[in-house]
């Protein structure tokens, strides 16, 4: 029961996640984040968008965890969490493994029926 537990959380996060980078605009702040830290009118510069709906964007990505900010004097800091990135990895490569055995596996079927073939001409 404990690891349904955990198991539940961790989908859950993983939800939170991919909403999160659902959104162009978030991606894009995760991607200048990947630079380093920035102050909230930094992130805001290249967007045609509100400081208020800059804000928002902001907000979702650190309920996702993806995001860190903190207060320097009047501004607020911004950082990346990269843990948060690397649950979203893991996850992914749980499926990259199932994909990768299921093709060796037709690559197997398809090699004997070609084999098979051979022999038959």
């Amino acid at each position: 029961m404990p690891n349904s537990i955990h198991y539940h959380l961790v989908v859950d996060q993983l939800g939170t996640t991919f909403i999160a980078l659902s959104d162009p605009t978030r991606r894009a702040i995760i991607e200048r984040l990947t630079q380093g830290p920035a102050s909230v009118n930094g992130l805001a510069e290249p967007f045609a968008l509100s400081q208020q709906m800059i804000s928002k964007h902001i907000a979702y990505l650190i309920r996702a965890n993806l995001v860190v900010k903190t207060k320097s004097g009047r501004e607020s800091i911004c950082s990346l969490r990269p843990e948060a990135i690397k649950l979203v990895s893991d996850w992914a490569s749980e499926y990259r493994r199932f994909w990768d055995e299921s093709f060796d596996k037709l690559d197997a079927v398809l090699n004997q029926m070609k084999s098979t073939e051979a022999k038959n001409d």
